[in-house]
């Protein structure tokens, strides 16, 4: 199933997506996921709509954000990190999450702040200490797209990373989330800037696979239906400033993309 949350005049709702002539339509209304209790089911007629016509809401409101550092080798490499031995963990905060289209700010705090182009996993039912030989699968309820926006001086003068990947708008989410996609068969990211490719990589280059990702943390902490995981970020990463435009894509999911300002 293709879904995605978008606005409409009886407020937020969530779209079950189909394709006809090769574009993509929503077509009908899907009752709210469990970590979003304030959409209220719209009871209004609907007809179906194309994506690209809808106002789209980022496609999950989620617990918390677990992301994944250097987990492609060339990207460690060109920070001048080591690879991790084992998956390296950080969480980003959801009040920075925006939906596609939304403005990322540049907060006046940073003279450097880096796209970071990532496919994530969503969520789909609780995760507690999965077991070594326990299939993932089950928990996964899809893949969304996610830029990692980074403010690189603070991450690297404040010594850890909770406010470098944290300010409002760091964190662009979308367009839909997709479990009709197998990133262990590889999946292209790719990430462009003013229309210029800066990254382009592929998820059978990550160091560390998702069912790896998934036991490292819920080891440590219960994934709830509808946080999100991004898996890591290919090398090419590199500023943006006020008046660029940054689009991530991940093939079979779509494109997303969002403009650069500065912060009102």
């Amino acid at each position: 199933m293709k879904y995605c949350r978008f606005q409409t005049s009886s407020g937020p709702q969530y779209g079950e997506i189909s394709e006809r002539d090769g574009a993509l339509w929503i077509e009908r209304i899907l009752p709210p996921f469990p970590e979003d209790p304030w959409t209220v089911l719209s009871t209004a007629s609907f007809a179906p709509i194309a994506l690209k016509s809808a106002k789209l809401l980022a496609p999950v409101v989620p617990s918390k954000i677990v992301c994944i550092g250097r987990n492609y080798r060339e990207h460690a490499a060109e920070l001048g990190n080591e690879v991790p031995k084992e998956p390296l963990l950080f969480l980003k905060a959801p009040s920075s999450v925006i939906a596609p289209g939304e403005t990322v700010r540049i907060p006046p705090q940073s003279k450097r702040v880096d796209f970071e182009g990532e496919l994530a996993v969503v969520i789909g039912k609780r995760a507690s200490r999965l077991g070594p030989q326990e299939d993932v699968q089950p928990y996964i309820r899809g893949y969304t797209i996610v830029n990692d926006v980074t403010a690189r001086d603070l991450q690297k003068s404040d010594g850890q990373w909770s406010r470098a990947k944290g300010f409002d708008t760091f964190c662009p989410m979308g367009p839909i989330v997709t479990d009709e996609v197998d990133p262990a068969a590889g999946l292209t990211v790719e990430t462009r800037l003013n229309g210029e490719s800066k990254q382009h990589g592929t998820t059978l280059d990550l160091i560390f696979d998702i069912p790896t990702l998934l036991r490292h943390i819920t080891a440590a902490m219960t994934l709830l239906p509808g946080d999100v995981i991004p898996t890591g970020t290919p090398a090419g990463v590199g500023p943006m400033q006020s008046g660029d435009q940054v689009e991530v894509g991940v093939q079979g999911i779509g494109l997303l993309a969002n403009p650069v300002g500065d912060q009102d």
